[in-house]
This record gives structure tokens, sequence and C-alpha cells, in this order.
């Protein structure tokens, strides 16, 4: 980690306290005093934390009768199709003129759970053109200059566990119920894996505490997330495991879905999430990468257990960025030119995965 990059997390993680300042919150109240038409977006081909957090903030405001809208730039899993307030969600690459006048008339607009424009795919240029108010919750590093607020810290569970603590802060606490306690709930789950990871915290099961309050339903949210596949899912991820490459001598292992195998498992929006996760179980492995075919380019995660940086390996070789041990990335190479430029990138990072 370079002396820059460590001074920056360890100035972060000070301010972690002061995330919330007294006087970003009453500027933002006297906005929602004035304003009504309000956006929630969030990233492109949105996970659990992203609609849970999204879903959550979107209840909340429209329970308090504000004009509430809520864009994902994509489409996202159908295991999340079940949260309170999905029917009313705008998918920009299926309704791309309603999505636009939602923006074009926003007041406000809060950025949810990504720090860079490039995040949200063909939104992009509409969102940063807005002369709305842009407000950010988000848990990633390094964020982009692109908003008037900016509530990121990368020391919390996720972007649903800020979320709640923004409500907090502006005072709103008293109206959540069980539909926003239910998403928000839902965020810290699957952005901790089921508080496997990155959930030491005291404060997240301080707030995964209160939200039980509300009569959630944690068993039941459990299953609709991790229990709730197609067989043609199951029979792929035997697959990807069976054409699983492990390289013991970079304590790496990696697994791709290319076009074909696709096609072949009828493959649908979010049947891939979480493989990435698999080669980390076994002994010795802590670095995973998962590729897999797009239109246009292979899109790429990567895992790390312990010390070894992702976000760094995908910022200086694959353009992209996430966490420390989570990660993204994207090759406009063919996916046989990936594979291969990943590893011949193994033997300059042996020295960091052991």
């Amino acid at each position: 980690m370079s002396e820059n990059r460590s001074i920056w997390i360890l100035i972060i993680n000070k301010l972690q306290k002061l995330i919330f300042t007294d006087k970003q919150i009453k500027e933002i109240k006297k906005l929602f005093s004035k304003s009504k038409n309000i956006v929630i977006v969030t990233h492109s081909y949105p996970d659990g934390d992203a609609m849970g957090a999204s879903l959550g903030l979107y209840n909340l405001l429209k329970k308090i009768n504000f004009n509430i809208s809520i864009i994902t730039p994509t489409n996202y899993p159908e295991f999340l199709k079940w949260l309170p307030g999905d029917e009313f969600v705008i998918k920009f690459s299926k309704n791309p003129e309603q999505a636009l006048e939602c923006l074009n008339n926003a007041e406000i607009i809060f950025c949810i759970d990504f720090n860079a424009l490039s995040r949200i795919d063909k939104l992009e240029e509409h969102l940063s053109k807005s002369d709305a108010v842009k407000i950010m919750i988000d848990h990633h590093p390094y964020p982009e200059k692109f908003v008037d607020y900016s509530f990121s810290s990368i020391s919390v569970s996720s972007a649903a566990e800020l979320v709640y603590e923004f409500i907090q802060k502006i005072a709103y606490s008293k109206h959540i119920d069980k539909d926003i306690a239910t998403c928000l709930y839902t965020g810290i789950m699957a952005d901790t894996g089921s508080f496997s990871f990155n959930s030491s915290n005291p404060q997240t099961f301080r707030i995964v505490a209160e939200l039980l309050t509300h009569n959630i339903n944690k068993d039941e949210i459990t299953g609709r997330i991790y229990n709730n596949f197609s067989s043609d899912r199951m029979r792929l991820l035997g697959h990807c495991l069976n054409n699983m490459k492990v390289f013991p001598e970079y304590n790496t292992a990696f697994i791709t879905i290319n076009y074909e195998e696709k096609k072949k498992f009828n493959f649908k929006t979010g049947d891939s999430e979480g493989f990435v996760n698999y080669p980390l179980s076994i002994k010795g492995i802590v670095f995973s990468a998962f590729f897999i075919d797009k239109k246009d380019h292979v899109k790429i995660s990567f895992r790390s257990k312990g010390k070894f940086e992702v976000n760094k390996f995908a910022m200086e070789n694959f353009n992209g960025g996430g966490h420390i041990n989570a990660a993204a990335g994207k090759s406009e190479l063919s996916m046989e030119e990936t594979i291969n430029k990943f590893i011949d990138l193994l033997p300059k990072y042996k020295d960091e995965l052991f």
C-alpha cells in the first residue's frame, strides 16, 4: 500500500464519527423543507445492498409525502424483486424516457452505493448535467467529487447501514416501519455475506438489533436472498466449479462464464451472484477472480482474504476499483486474452499473495 493511500485511509477512519456533520444535516433539512421532487439513483447491476439501501430510503421519503422516484441504470436479479417498493423502480435500460423525465425534474438526487459516475453506465452524462442538489451515501474508497454532499465512509458494513444513520441524523427514525427495516436489513445482510465479513463493528449489530424491533422476518429474508435460485443456476454453478482453474503457487483461483455457457444454462441477471466467493473456500487460496462475457467487454469480480488488496489490483490492471477485499473491473479484450493477461500478472504480485 502506498504512503498516500495509507494516509488517506487513516484520515477517513478518523473522520468516521464526523461523517454526518451538524452543519450538513441542518442544510439538508432546509433543502427538504423547500424541495419535493427527489430522485434516488444506484449503480448498474445493483446488488442486495444497493437495492436495500435505495428502497429503504425510497419508502421512508415516500411515507413523508415527498414526490420520490427511484432509478436503476440496468436490471437486477429476480431474487431482489420482492423488496417492498420494487414495483416502483424505474429501470433506465428499459424506460429511458420516464427515467430522464424524473431526473430533469429532480431538485435533489441521492447517489446510493456508488462514488464514481462510471458506475451508473449511460446515466452518467444525464446525472452529471443535472442542476439538482446531489447527495452521496456510500462506503467505497476514493470518492469522486461530483456531488454537493458526500456521506462516505469505508468503515461501515454497507450503504444500507449509512442510510440508517442518515435517517437518524435527519430525525426521521420515527418513520421507520417494517417495510423500511426489511429493506435496510437486507442491504446490511447481503453486503456482509450474512455477517460473515466486513461486520466487526459493534455499531452494525446495534443497528441490526434496532431493525429487528420492527418485526421483520430475518429468516424469510435470508431464504429469499440465498435460497431462491433456479435449477439452471445451480447447474451453472456446478459447471463453473468443475472448470475452475487453481494456481496454488500463487494462492489464486478463478472461474469463467462465456457466451456459450450463458446460453446453455439459460443465464439470467443475478445467476452468477456469489460465484466469485467459492474459490476462497479452498485451503490456501487468498485471491479469487470471476470472469463473465458481456456484450462489449468482460466483466471481472475480485475477492481476497487477508491483506491482498484487490481494489489496487483492479485499478492498476482492469480499470476498476472497490474495497480492499472485494472489487471489480472490466476488460475490452476477448475472454481468452483477458484470462491470459490475468495469469501473466500473477508473478508480479506473488510476494503480496503469501
